[in-house]
């Protein structure tokens, strides 16, 4: 009877079982079931109440284990208790037992099914690799035109073959049988029963299994094994921790593996395998358009609100190693405590086969896999900077462009700009400091502008200044991310760890932000490689309590997660503005035309580039005119403006003093000297220096002379110069004067005239030389003396009392001249006493000086007189010159003397055409070319000579026409891409 009734308990434990364990609400009444059942089985019973810890975790949307979510874990209730005592309990256990057949049959398909919700899970994690169609060659997509899948079908095994690799069904039905025979048996029934127990737990749903617990019995079903809640949650986080490590690793893995064959099909494309033309990739398609909007001066208030990524910081806050690990790569230059970022840096990445660098504005493309081509980088960048910045400061506003392509890059625009500093130290400009604020308050300003705050965790929190500056720009947070740096520096010096889970959670700033991020990039070192750092980071992180405490969650930590959080913000905020400021140009394109239309109907938009073509082509039209100048006006222009030079030089120097000798062999010897010191040093260079004028004198009027109505004045700043420079770059040929020298001397040596006309031309030149210096000497006197009688009377106009002292002067030596006409060019001392003298007898006081002065004067223009008269009676000496002046008393040497120096002049005006023409013209125009070419790649010097409304408004018409067809190419390949 005993053993009847411990079955029949055995019966309804295994019921009760059965039916808790496969899911079915059972249907007995509670009032029926033993005291110790009824107090399991009631939820509310005070004898016994299981704890269920709930696991809570909650993943923002920038995490990249999203796609594994985390299934809640149930305890499996154990409940113990027995029936009374039925009839018919062999047909009841039997029933029971039967049951165990759907209880396989159940968890077979539950299995089935939790495997295929697994295989959607998984599948739903693989990257949508569609977009990246293009980069698969199309012999794929026509593979089945080159392989033979019917031979590859006929090859495989038959349906017969595969049959055989199946399992044998009814060996599985008889293990099944030798099972129930061992249930039926009644040896041990209780513990069989209870070890059923364990197997229907094991074979329990999959939510089940982390968390159920092991129950042994024995012959008191009352012993089991008890575990505190604290250890099961820290069992819990320890488990959920290893599984997101894990999964992470295996995403990075298959993102490395992705990353290596899509840089090989890439290489592939590149060799010429596949000659499809890559397409231009989204994100240089936006960096052009934030390029040319750099460039455009918004002086019709149209700003730029397009998004780009703006990391701000303090000084030495880890902005640019936070951008490094980004872009995968050190290429900023680098310094321990000084100021490296001296000027906003634009960083595009995007992802290519080859990890290369290269500026906006050059074609040298840097291999960031080599450490000299990244030494170089780093280099060219601090040289741009130092070039960016005007000399007294510090910062400059103007942006380098730098594009950065790799495999496994994401896709965004950051700009890097400099460290926000709180003293200004020395060696600094004075304005440093507000320079700085300023630029960094430019770029966050933008309200589509994504602000990645930089907050170095290793200092106090409130020594931080950039974080104000970031509240007062996006006082809400909807667009600021904020990370915080050196976390294992924080961890270790920070005595309260929890103080670190108040930065990240922004409860220790008044700064909201979008999302809240550590990272760490690296050791200090900055030899570290990128590998090395992340590799740091991942085990800083794997070992670290604030992940083991819950103080971070794992889509808060590592620069990964961080870069995918910044592109997926950055795309998002891409989408939602692009179009509104479309919008915006297509308005302001239209006003701009409208105003071009009503202030310049007839004329062309011709930007600055094209204004410039077009001037340096009338420049060189004017410059190839000069080769169209006659010999005859070269000649003649070359001949007036060297006598014009020389001929001081020739009346005082040479022929005065040769016309003070009493006869003709004297004159003509003191001729020949001063000629021939004349020639061999100076007449050659003054020569060379009068043909470069009259080059420059040419040129200059052929820029500057108008063009009737097709001149345009918007072009005379640019010409004028080009003209300074050209001339300025200009250098006569050195052998010049060298060849001249010897030509000179020759024709100064000739003093033989053939003809009557060539003495009446030298007489005619002698003429006019003598009148001019006549008129000169007269005008000098009259300046010394004050106006005459005539002028006092008519002009009503006085003399000075220097002005009168120098007229009785004037009087009182040209008395001693009528009385000798032949008197020598110079006073004696015994002369100048005398007048003295007679002038102070009168009441006039002179000094010695004034007396040689005034004398100069007179006996220039006596002399000039009287040399006019002797040219006048030597027209008629041509007869007695040919018979040199023999049985004459007329000698006209001096018109010899200026024939000489007229033939002179004719010859050295036809050796300078000579080579004006044939040399120094082309030469001329071959630096006129340079200086244009120069010119037209200084974009500055455009600026400075092409200005006016029309030119201003011609180029921002310009612009923004080519930002609206940028802005519209890349809106219609981000609607493709959708």
């Amino acid at each position: 009877m005993w053993r009847l009734r411990r079955a029949a308990v055995a019966c309804e434990v295994c019921q009760s079982l059965v039916k808790h364990s496969s899911g079915i609400k059972g249907s007995l009444p509670l009032q029926k079931l033993h005291l110790v059942s009824r107090s399991i089985y009631h939820s509310h019973h005070p004898t016994l109440k299981l704890q269920r810890p709930q696991l809570r975790t909650s993943f923002q949307q920038f995490s990249s284990l999203t796609n594994l979510p985390l299934r809640k874990l149930k305890f499996s209730p154990i409940k113990y208790g027995y029936q009374p005592r039925r009839n018919f309990w062999p047909a009841r256990l039997a029933t029971r037992l039967l049951k165990l057949r759907y209880l396989i049959l159940g968890s077979a398909v539950g299995g089935g099914y939790t495997a295929k919700k697994t295989f959607d899970q998984w599948k739903d994690m693989i990257p949508d690799l569609s977009e990246y169609k293009w980069i698969v060659p199309d012999i794929v997509w026509e593979i089945d035109e080159y392989i033979d899948f019917e031979k590859i079908r006929k090859a495989l095994p038959n349906s017969e073959d595969l049959v055989k690799l199946a399992p044998d069904f009814d060996k599985i039905v008889e293990s099944l049988s030798l099972l129930k025979d061992f249930f039926t048996s009644g040896h041990k029934l209780v513990s069989e029963v209870i070890g059923a127990s364990d197997l229907l737990l094991l074979l329990g749903s999959p939510e089940e299994t982390a968390f159920r617990a092991t129950d042994r019995g024995s012959e008191s079903d009352k012993h089991f094994r008890k575990v505190s809640d604290k250890e099961k949650i820290d069992q819990l986080q320890e488990e959920l921790l290893h599984t997101q490590l894990k999964y992470q690793r295996i995403l990075e893995r298959l993102e490395k593996e992705n990353k290596e064959l899509r840089k090989l099909v890439l290489q592939k494309d590149d060799k010429g395998i596949h000659h499809r033309k890559l397409k231009k990739s989204l994100i240089d398609m936006y960096s052009e358009v934030l390029d040319v909007l750099s460039d455009y001066d918004a002086s019709y208030n149209t700003q730029d609100h397009l998004p780009r990524v703006v990391v701000v910081g303090d000084q030495s806050a880890g902005k640019t190693s936070v951008l490094e690990m980004i872009a995968q790569a050190r290429i900023f230059p680098r310094g321990s405590g000084e100021m490296m970022t001296r000027s906003p840096v634009k960083v595009t990445l995007s992802e290519g086969p080859h990890h290369v660098a290269l500026f906006k504005d050059s074609s040298r493309e840097f291999d960031l896999t080599k450490e000299e081509d990244l030494a170089a980088l780093r280099h060219e960048i601090e040289l741009r900077m130092r070039k960016n910045v005007k000399e007294g400061c510090t910062v400059s506003p103007e942006t380098i462009s730098l594009n950065v392509k790799g495999p496994g890059l994401q896709r965004m625009v950051l700009v890097d700009l400099p460290g926000v500093i709180n003293t200004v130290t020395s060696g600094m400009a004075p304005d440093t400091k507000e320079t700085i604020f300023s630029i960094s308050k430019a770029y966050m300003q933008n309200p589509n502008a994504i602000i990645l705050c930089i907050q170095d965790g290793s200092v106090d929190a409130e020594r931080s200044i950039v974080t104000d500056l970031v509240s007062q720009m996006d006082p809400h947070g909807r667009r600021t991310i904020f990370v915080l740096t050196k976390v294992d520096l924080a961890e270790k010096n920070v005595a309260s760890p929890s103080r670190i889970q108040q930065i990240i959670e922004g409860k220790l700033f008044p700064m909201k932000a979008l999302g809240y991020f550590a990272v760490v990039t690296g050791k200090g070192n900055s030899s570290e490689s990128i590998e090395a750092i992340r590799e740091y980071e991942e085990e800083f992180f794997q070992n670290s309590k604030l992940l083991k405490t819950s103080m971070l969650k794992a889509h808060q930590v590592t620069t990964r997660n961080l870069s995918l959080a910044v592109s997926d913000c950055f795309w998002k905020m891409v989408r939602e503005s692009v179009e509104q400021q479309a919008d915006s140009f297509k308005a302001t394109r239209f006003n701009l035309e409208t105003e071009w239309k009503n202030n310049y109907p007839r004329l062309r938009e011709l930007d600055r580039n094209e204004l410039f073509e077009k001037a340096k082509n009338e420049i060189l039209d004017e410059v190839i005119s000069l080769s169209q100048v006659t010999p005859k006006h070269w000649e003649e222009i070359l001949q007036q403006s060297l006598w014009e030079r020389v001929s001081t030089h020739v009346i005082e120097n040479i022929y005065l003093p040769a016309a003070q000798t009493m006869n003709s062999g004297t004159f003509n010897t003191t001729v020949d000297i001063k000629l021939k010191q004349w020639t061999d040093k100076q007449l050659p260079n003054k020569a060379v220096e009068v043909a470069w004028e009259t080059l420059q004198e040419e040129f200059s009027r052929f820029m500057t002379e108008p063009k009737g109505k097709e001149h345009d004045d918007i072009f005379d700043k640019l010409k004028e110069a080009v003209k300074e420079e050209s001339i300025k770059r200009h250098k006569w040929n050195d052998f010049a004067e060298d060849s001249l020298r010897v030509i000179q001397h020759n024709a100064l040596e000739d003093r033989s005239i053939s003809d009557k006309q060539q003495w009446d031309a030298a007489i005619y030149f002698m003429e006019e030389a003598l009148q001019a210096r006549l008129k000169d000497t007269e005008n000098a006197i009259e300046n010394m003396v004050g106006p005459d009688w005539k002028k006092r009377w008519l002009y009503w106009k006085n003399r000075t009392q220097e002005q009168c002292v120098h007229n009785e002067t004037k009087n009182e030596l040209e008395k001693m001249l009528k009385c000798n006409e032949e008197h020598p060019a110079y006073l004696a001392s015994d002369e100048i006493t005398t007048v003295r003298k007679n002038l102070e007898s009168r009441g006039v006081e002179v000094d010695p000086s004034l007396i040689k002065d005034t004398w100069h004067q007179v006996y220039r223009r006596h002399f000039l007189k009287t040399a006019l008269n002797h040219c006048n009676l030597c027209r008629r000496g041509f007869y007695y010159y040919q018979r040199h002046f023999v049985d004459s008393e007329l000698e006209c040497n001096d018109v010899v003397l200026f024939w000489r120096i007229q033939r002179m002049l004719a010859i050295t005006a036809n050796t300078l055409r000579q080579q004006l023409t044939n040399t120094e013209v082309r030469r001329l125009e071959k630096n006129v070319k340079e200086v244009l070419e120069d010119f037209a790649e200084d974009g500055e010097k455009k600026i400075k000579l092409l200005t006016g409304k029309r030119v201003q408004l011609a180029e921002d018409l310009k612009k923004v026409r080519e930002i609206q067809e940028k802005l519209d190419a890349f809106i219609e390949a981000l609607h493709q891409e959708k």
